[in-house]
């Protein structure tokens, strides 16, 4: 799709517009109730989908199911992080009214960044049709690591506690900082001393993490559209519902107990898309995977993932409730 750079300065003067607006509604730290969350995140769904619309109206149904397989893909992926994310907030004990202006900055950092993965990928791409095959088996290699990761988790194996990273206690231990928050300053003045907060370094946290997660997603969108400015468009709009998201379905994510099972099956499907097309870009003649079929298959697998993690998850509690009431006779 060739856009214009009119077009792209439109669309980030959009995209910026829209931020503002939502950190202007959540500038006042304040808890975020289930209705709030709720509200939002069908206000960013909505908005997604009349971009997609749009989409289909300027240039075709091709760019729009593009879009469209790109966003579901990343926004299936950015539920995973939401795990790691619950963490974050464990491990550095943010108050429940600063979550959301944490989650914001971070979720700021970590659209800036993915743009310039975008950018880079997509010079990679343009110079060097090779790189397909790299994308290709970078997504079967992590597939197969998610599989390994969620087989772990069942067996009791998991390690529950957040990692930081070296980027994370390199800052920590090169900057003196307080220990405790003080509002939603990032630094403090104490004893004629200029100190980090808390605040700051857990929006870093979550900004950095986010930078990992970048490593799967941006190959993984990739591998459905070569399109920057999809690429782009439909990383922003997944990332701008996060927020929102994490208190919604907060409580829930530990019900998603498939959730990395049907991640795995959706990056290793594009992992082999990818290096179908890498062939292709070769001159080999092989099958390749079209739009819809991706679309169909990554929404396929997101229903029945869930569909079986919600079963599983009332199994578990039915037994739960029943070992509780079986322990509770016992000791009448």
């Amino acid at each position: 799709m060739d856009v214009s750079l009119n077009v792209w300065v439109l669309t980030v003067v959009g995209l910026c517009a829209l931020i503002a607006v939502d950190f202007f509604i959540g500038r006042k730290p304040h808890e975020v109730s289930i209705k709030e969350a709720g509200i939002w995140t069908v206000v960013w769904v909505v908005l997604a989908i009349l971009f997609c619309g749009g989409l289909y109206v300027a240039a075709g149904g091709r760019p729009a199911g593009e879009f469209a397989a790109g966003y579901i893909t990343e926004k299936s992926l950015s539920v995973d992080n939401l795990f790691v994310f619950v963490l974050i907030m464990a491990k550095f004990a943010v108050p429940t009214i600063y979550q959301q202006r944490v989650l914001m900055i971070g979720v700021l950092i970590a659209l800036v960044m993915r743009a310039v993965f975008i950018a880079a990928g997509a010079a990679l791409i343009s110079a060097f049709s090779w790189i397909f095959f790299v994308f290709g088996g970078f997504l079967i290699w992590t597939a197969w690591k998610l599989v390994r990761e969620a087989r772990a988790e069942e067996q009791g194996h998991e390690d529950e506690a957040y990692e930081e990273n070296r980027l994370l206690k390199t800052v920590e231990r090169r900057f003196p900082s307080t220990s405790e928050y003080h509002g939603t300053k990032l630094f403090v003045i104490e004893n004629g001393k200029r100190l980090m907060t808390p605040m700051l370094i857990v929006m870093l946290a979550i900004g950095s993490t986010d930078l990992l997660f970048a490593l799967d997603s941006i190959p993984a969108i990739f591998g459905l559209t070569q399109d920057p400015y999809i690429v782009f468009t439909a990383n922003a709009f997944a990332l701008m519902g996060l927020r929102q998201l994490y208190f919604l379905i907060g409580g829930l994510l530990k019900k998603l107990v498939h959730l990395s099972y049907g991640l795995s099956i959706i990056l290793g499907f594009i992992g082999v898309k990818l290096v179908l097309h890498a062939f292709h870009e070769q001159g080999v003649h092989v099958p390749e995977i079209s739009t819809p079929v991706s679309l169909g298959v990554i929404c396929a697998v997101l229903v029945v993932t869930t569909l079986t993690s919600l079963r599983v998850s009332r199994r578990q509690a039915r037994e739960e409730q029943e070992r509780q009431g079986t322990t509770a006779a016992r000791r009448d």
